[in-house]
């Protein structure tokens, strides 16, 4: 508790002992009065000394058999001794009733071991009640000589209203200083359970002197009477308080039903300080070490670095658990100023109130954990993992929101920026180290922009910043250069100092697009920068070769899936010896409804980034499939390559999805050979390893397209499992006059020979190739010396025509029959079963 609390606290004593003290002298002044007219009244009789004996044992039992109620730590008392005041004015001289309240409230004073202080305000306050009711009988000269009932029965509840207004007025003020409670609260608190005793104790009084009024003597039967209502009021008093309580407690445990810790552990301070009316109620939470403390009207201390409080008193610790006694969120302390002892109906309150508390904080906790949990995720979908810059999705959106303001925001424009050479740093230093490259460029890039700039990475090695609010167009070209100087100096890994060049595209919003349109010409741009060998290039519609008709045929792909619009041609692989088909490759074609048949070129990467590759590679398969079913039923069974995307590679379930065609279509897994590009990158073989793996475990042949093209020819090589390799078509042209091509067609037959591998000479024009290809070593090719590709249909006919009266040969062999050739090295004279795949169908 603060300073400024204690300093209150001190304040309340000192205005509360000032009012009781004030209580006291004014009481004085009226036993000094009685003292100085008791020797006109003292007892001369037996029966006055009775009398006089009798009304203090009444004051003294009215004093001692009371309800008791407590408020903080301070225990308050509903007493009948004012019932007996009024009896005694009733009955004797008012110094005898002056009297007989001092020694009867001092008896049951030290009967009840009370505090100097409550015995004092006990005493003080009874002595003005008696005062009062003694000043107004006086006036109204009561009880008189004989008056009438009627009468008598309205002046005494005139003299009973101003002895329980007196009542009221004298402890109410009193109570709420000592408990802390606004004295206008105080009045108001059970007002009507206090009238209704009030106007109990008036009809014992008012019976009580109707009795002695018909014979003195029945006197002594008024304590019984009195102690028979008082047990009876007693147990109004504590239904009403524990109905009270319950109310109070269900109220509490509503108000707890909230998702806010913060609200929670403020409602429980402030509902339990009233519930338990306890001077200070502490919250100790477990996770965090967090404590809260205060009263019903404030809090004093939220925070986690403990902090003594200022009631120095009784305090009681439960624990916050659940019913099964499994959770233990930490703990709730109520403190009192002195001693107190707890009912047990608050006890059992006390331990309900603790296991309410504990699941309002545990569910307050748990949905502060989900919040967070969903804050993370939010910020994780619009965020880049590695450098913490804004991710592709955001650029978009904040793009887009920019795009629509525009024009009062000023100029927008995108700038995208591609470091060069990247590769090369994972490939030399490996991806960590690319990654320090990647964090340190994202942290100069941050550090050059302006605040109204938004930083992203796209991906990879690609990164943009979008410009808002810029004044011209042209001041783009000066936030570009100044991003991409941050980029200058060289780069420290690990102690290596690396330098990082990089190209640049802008681009200013366009006025139809939105955002992809900007990010396009940025990226347009930014392919400009590369070529031209700049470092940065602005977006110029007349430099943009993007093909439109490209695009649009996107669009409608899913159309042509679901409309069969992709067929297949085949073109046949000959034994170059003898000129015999020994398979076929099966070339995807778009007919289209409007532009006619399109190029595999024009349309394959659009299926790969459609997500209709599955369904795609799926039509293609079973085309092929149904050719090799029908040329076998015809005599000719030959293998089907099908070229196959790596996206496909990349899918667990394409080595089930091929062989269940295969099955549907009763051929035998040799007779497939998956055609596989080159440009399957390093990062990407361990990934596709178990599907290829699986592919040939299960039968169904392999063959490495456009071998010798990539840089990682024998790397790949040296990893997958394949069967076959295929010449590129670009050496098989350049041989007769490019010494290279010839050395690389002649070390590739060699590895052939060597791995037990066919080799397949793609783009075979000439005979002139076609003999030189044989001689080196190479046993089969294609290319449209032997046929275009066709039909499965036409190649069937082909097949069946033959050549020269050989049914199935597309060409004349190259020596006659028997005949003996002296040919250079060792050749291979393996034949191959032929290739599927899923998607590359390429042009021929």
């Amino acid at each position: 508790m603060s300073r400024t609390a204690g300093r209150r606290d001190a304040g309340t004593d000192r205005r509360l002992l000032t009012l009781v003290g004030l209580i006291v002298v004014l009481a004085s002044g009226v036993v000094v009065g009685a003292i100085a007219s008791l020797p006109r009244t003292l007892p001369d009789s037996v029966r006055d000394i009775g009398t006089f004996a009798t009304l203090i044992f009444m004051i003294t039992l009215g004093g001692v058999v009371k309800a008791s109620i407590r408020v903080r730590s301070t225990t308050h008392s509903i007493a009948w001794v004012e019932t007996a005041v009024v009896i005694g004015v009733a009955i004797a001289p008012a110094s005898w009733v002056v009297a007989s309240t001092v020694l009867g409230v001092a008896a049951s004073s030290i009967i009840l071991r009370l505090p100097a202080i409550k015995s004092a305000f006990g005493i003080g306050k009874n002595v003005l009640i008696a005062g009062g009711t003694v000043a107004v009988t006086s006036v109204l000269d009561w009880p008189g000589e004989s008056p009438s009932i009627g009468g008598l029965i309205g002046t005494l509840a005139i003299v009973y209203l101003v002895a329980a207004l007196l009542d009221d007025l004298l402890a109410m003020p009193v109570i709420a200083l000592a408990s802390g409670t606004p004295i206008v609260r105080q009045f108001r608190t059970d007002l009507d359970l206090r009238v209704a005793g009030f106007a109990v104790r008036f009809l014992v009084a008012a019976c009580t002197v109707l009795i002695l009024r018909a014979d003195p003597r029945l006197l002594l039967a008024v304590p019984p009477l009195v102690l028979s209502l008082h047990l009876a009021y007693s147990a109004r008093i504590r239904t009403r308080t524990e109905q009270q309580a319950w109310q109070r407690l269900a109220r509490t445990t509503d108000a707890l039903n909230v998702v806010d810790l913060d609200q929670v552990l403020t409602t429980a301070v402030t509902e339990a300080s009233e519930l338990f009316s306890a001077d200070e109620v502490e919250i100790e939470l477990r996770d965090g070490g967090r404590t809260v403390r205060g009263n019903g009207t404030d809090i004093a201390y939220d925070g986690t670095a403990p902090q003594p409080s200022a009631v120095d008193g009784q305090v009681m610790p439960v624990p916050l658990e659940g019913h099964d006694r499994t959770d233990d969120v930490g703990v709730l302390r109520l403190r009192f100023a002195g001693p107190v002892e707890l009912s047990e109906r608050e006890q059992y309150t006390l331990r309900t109130f603790a296991s309410a508390l504990c699941t309002a904080v545990r569910n307050a906790q748990a949905y502060a954990e989900l919040a967070r949990i969903a804050e993370d995720h939010a910020y994780a979908a619009t965020h880049d993992a590695l450098t913490g810059l804004s991710n592709r999705r955001h650029l978009l959106d904040e793009g887009s929101a920019q795009l629509t303001t525009r024009h009062a925001d000023g100029v927008t424009a995108l700038v995208l920026i591609d470091l060069n050479h990247f590769k090369e740093v994972n490939d030399t230093l490996g991806h960590g180290a690319g990654d320090q490259v990647l964090i340190q460029v994202a942290e100069r890039l941050r550090g050059a922009a302006r605040p109204d700039d938004l930083v992203a990475r796209l991906g990879g090695d690609e990164f943009a910043v979008l410009l808002r609010g810029l004044p011209a167009p042209a001041v783009a070209a000066h936030r570009a250069e100044a991003l991409l100087a941050a980029l200058h100096d060289p780069l420290d890994l690990d102690g290596m100092r690396i330098s990082v060049e990089a190209s640049g595209g802008i681009a200013v919003a366009p006025a139809t697009g939105g955002m992809a349109e900007l990010l396009r010409r940025a990226d347009v741009a930014m392919y400009q920068a590369k070529r031209a060998g700049q470092r940065v290039a602005t977006y110029a519609p007349a430099r943009d070769t993007a093909d439109l008709s490209r695009l649009t045929l996107g669009g409608e792909l899913p159309r042509a899936v679901a409309d069969h619009e992709f067929t297949v041609n085949f073109q046949p692989i000959v034994d170059l010896a003898g000129g015999e088909v020994i398979g076929a490759e099966a070339l995807a074609r778009w007919h289209h409804p409007t532009h006619g048949l399109i190029d595999p070129l024009r349309f394959l990467e659009a299926v790969e980034r459609s997500g209709l590759l599955p369904a795609f590679a799926e039509a293609i398969l079973d085309q092929a499939l149904i050719a090799a079913g029908s040329w076998r039923d015809a005599g000719f069974d030959l293998p089907v390559s099908v070229n196959v995307s790596p996206r496909s590679l990349l899918d667990a379930r394409f080595p089930g999805a091929v062989l269940a065609r295969l099955r549907a279509h009763d051929l035998p897994p040799d007779r497939l050979v998956l055609e596989l590009t080159e440009t399957l990158t390093l990062s990407q073989l361990d990934v596709v390893d178990r599907v290829l793996s699986r592919l040939r475990d299960s039968g169904v042949r392999l063959a490495l397209d456009d071998f010798g093209t990539g840089y990682s020819s024998l790397s790949l090589l040296s990893r997958i499992p394949v069967h076959e390799l295929k010449i590129d078509r670009s050496f098989v042209g350049a041989m007769e006059t490019a010494p290279e091509a010839a050395a690389v067609i002649r070390s590739t037959l060699d590895l052939g020979r060597s791995l037990d591998l066919t080799v397949v000479a793609e783009g075979v024009e000439s005979e002139p190739q076609r003999r030189a290809l044989w001689e080196l070593g190479c046993a089969a090719g294609q290319g449209h010396l032997f046929a275009r590709p066709l039909p499965a249909a036409a190649l069937l006919a082909a097949l069946q025509r033959g050549h020269g009266g050989r049914t199935g040969a597309l060409a004349p062999a190259l020596h006659d029959a028997g005949a003996v050739i002296r040919l250079p090295g060792r050749r291979t004279g393996r034949t191959r079963p032929s290739p599927p795949a899923a998607t590359d169908a390429r042009q021929p």
